[in-house]
C-alpha cells in the first residue's frame, strides 16, 4: 500500500490504526460530582452513552491532561488520553478525591481508531458492551470513532494504515499530542482547547480561575498554536524566524531581509500526500496568518520557508514547494 492510499483510506474512506491511548475508569456513587468538581466540561449534562473533551488542571490553571469522557452509566465513566498519561492522571485525580465515594483505575485496555468518511455507516453502537466501549471522535474536520476495551477489532472493510499515515492526517486536523504541542507548562488557549473542552455555565472546578481570566480578556495569549506549510523537511524543535538567520540588519519580516528574530517553534512535521510538508508549531501572537516565516536548525538542505496557516490547514491548501515559492 502506498502512502497516498492510506492518506485516502483515513480522509476519504474508512481506516483503522491502533492508536496508542490510556484509559481511566472513575466509578462511584459520587463519580458525577467529583468530576463536575476537577473536569473543565459539565459532566452532569452527560447522559449515559454521550461524550466530550475535557482538561484536567492544576490548581494554577495549566494543563495535566487533555482527555475525552465518556459516560457510561449514571455511576460510571471514561476518560482516555494520549499513551503515557494514564499514571499521572489517576494520581492527579486521586490527590483531590477527598472523602468522596468513588474509585480511580487504570484499565488494562487497547484502543483501535476508525477514522474517515465511511466510519459514520459502520460505526457500532455505543453503549457499553461488556468489556469495551466505542466513543465519537471528531476534531478539525478529522472524524471517526475509537474502540476501547480489551480486545477490540478493526471493522470489516477498513484499510489498515500506520501511525506515519495519521501523524500528516494529525497534524492537518489540528489536534494536539501529549509531549508535542501539549505538556504540563500548557495553556489550554494557547493550544486551542477551550472551545471544545470548557464549559463556562457549569460550577467551579480546580484551575478554572485562569480559563475564564484569559476568555475574559479576549484569549489574549502570548503564544498561539498554528499549522504551517513547508517548503521542505524540518523537524520538531526547529526555531522559525521573521526573517533569516544572520543576515545583517534587524529587518522587518521578509524572509532574507535582517538578522534572525525567532517567532516560534515546531512541535510536529510530518510529509503529506496532498501538501506536502505539514507541521504544527507555537507562535508569538504578533505572527499573523498568511505570513511566510524561515525555518532554522535544516544543516545542508537550504532554506525552508513556512506559510503560517489558522488551523484546521484548508482542504485547498496546496503546499510552498507546488506554490513555486
Amino acid at each position: 500500500m502506498s502512502d497516498r492510499d492510506g492518506y485516502d483510506a483515513l480522509t476519504r474512506g474508512l481506516a483503522a490504526f491502533e492508536f496508542p491511548r490510556d484509559v481511566v475508569r472513575v466509578s462511584g456513587p459520587d463519580a458525577e460530582r467529583y468530576l463536575q468538581g476537577q473536569l473543565s466540561q459539565d459532566v452532569a449534562a452527560l447522559a449515559p452513552g454521550a461524550w466530550a473533551w475535557a482538561l484536567v488542571l492544576s490548581p494554577q490553571g495549566k494543563l495535566d491532561a487533555f482527555v475525552r469522557v465518556y459516560r457510561t452509566a449514571a455511576d460510571d465513566f471514561v476518560l482516555d488520553a494520549d499513551a503515557g498519561t494514564g499514571p499521572p492522571l489517576v494520581a492527579r485525580l486521586l490527590r483531590f478525591r477527598l472523602r468522596t465515594k468513588a474509585e480511580v483505575e487504570q484499565l488494562e485496555w487497547r484502543a483501535v481508531a476508525v477514522r474517515g468518511p465511511d466510519a459514520v455507516s459502520v460505526r457500532p453502537p455505543v453503549a457499553p458492551a461488556g468489556d469495551g466501549v466505542a466513543v465519537p471522535f471528531q476534531w478539525g474536520g478529522l472524524a471517526g470513532y475509537d474502540l476501547l476495551g480489551a480486545h477490540p477489532v478493526a471493522p470489516d472493510g477498513a484499510v489498515a494504515v500506520s501511525q506515519d499515515d495519521y501523524e500528516a492526517v494529525r497534524i492537518e486536523a489540528g489536534f494536539p499530542r501529549h509531549g508535542a504541542e501539549l505538556d504540563e507548562r500548557t495553556i489550554p488557549a494557547e493550544a486551542g482547547l477551550v472551545e471544545a473542552s470548557v464549559s463556562f455555565t457549569k460550577g467551579c472546578y480546580t484551575g478554572q480561575e485562569l480559563v475564564a481570566r484569559i476568555d475574559s480578556r479576549g484569549s489574549n495569549v502570548p503564544r498561539h498554536l498554528r499549522g504551517l506549510l513547508l517548503s521542505g523537511p524540518a523537524a520538531p524543535g526547529d526555531a522559525l524566524y521573521r526573517s533569516e538567520p544572520g543576515t545583517g540588519e534587524p529587518g522587518a519580516g521578509e524572509p532574507g531581509a535582517g538578522t534572525a528574530k525567532e517567532a516560534g517553534r515546531l512541535t510536529s512535521v510530518a510529509l503529506s500526500p496532498e501538501r506536502g510538508w505539514v507541521a504544527l508549531g507555537y507562535l508569538g501572537r504578533a505572527v499573523k496568518a498568511g505570513e511566510t516565516l524561515v525555518v532554522g536548525g535544516v544543516p545542508g538542505l537550504g532554506t525552508v520557508r513556512a506559510e503560517v496557516r489558522v488551523l484546521p490547514l484548508s482542504s485547498d491548501g496546496r503546499s510552498l514547494a507546488s506554490d513555486g515559492r
